[in-house]
């Protein structure tokens, strides 16, 4: 499990395709202290299992479903992404809970700088949006962020359902979201929470 609160902003050294999958390098010399073939880091928002580490690089093996799924096939060598290590029982949940099981991905669609924080709005399929509450949480690319508004879900037509987070300075210092510009692909993972209680509600329907 993990919390949504980036360690490290990391650089990819390599992407090499496979027929159905890809090897991805990553330097990241904080996150790969303490871990070993086996360990999970979160790579955007993504969980990934390490299979090597050397000279503070670590190697994950990426399925064809994640590179489908995900913003990580669209990956070249020198981009930056955002790490975290998994939070150790016991350990403080500075964000929320997070899984690295990313629902989808979203598009930036505005990008613009209020008083002391910057405004995000992200387009998401309405099978998204309607897990993702105003004042709820969400991960983007990893990171954990307070929703600020969200479209109405009777108004989604093409193009309108979306939904805002606002970045304080520390967020746009510390991830690869300072550096986001409109166009823009982002891996979305909602809360979990909120899946289990529309599952449950589903269940005793019947």
């Amino acid at each position: 499990m993990f919390t949504g609160i980036v360690e490290e902003l990391g650089k990819v050294t390599g992407l090499d395709r496979l027929a159905d999958s890809a090897r991805l390098t990553v330097h990241g010399p904080l996150v790969t202290t303490a871990v070993s073939p086996g360990s999970s880091i979160a790579v955007s928002g993504v969980c990934v299992t390490v299979t090597s580490t050397k000279d503070g690089q670590f190697t994950a093996d990426v399925i064809g479903e994640t590179l489908a799924r995900t913003s990580l096939g669209a990956l070249t060598a020198g981009g930056p992404v955002n790490l975290e290590r998994p939070v150790p029982a016991g350990g403080r949940l500075d964000g929320h809970i997070v899984q690295g099981h990313v629902d989808g991905t979203g598009v930036i669609i505005e990008s613009r700088p209020a008083d002391r924080w910057h405004v995000l709005r992200i387009s998401a399929e309405p099978g998204l949006l309607r897990y993702v509450a105003k004042k709820g949480s969400v991960a983007v690319d990893g990171v954990s962020l307070t929703v600020s508004e969200v479209s109405p879900l009777a108004d989604d037509a093409v193009g309108e359902s979306w939904f805002e987070v606002s970045l304080i300075p520390e967020t746009l210092a510390r991830t690869t979201l300072g550096k986001s510009s409109v166009g823009d692909v982002v891996n979305i993972e909602v809360d979990v929470i909120a899946k289990y209680v529309e599952r449950l509600l589903a269940g005793g329907a019947r």
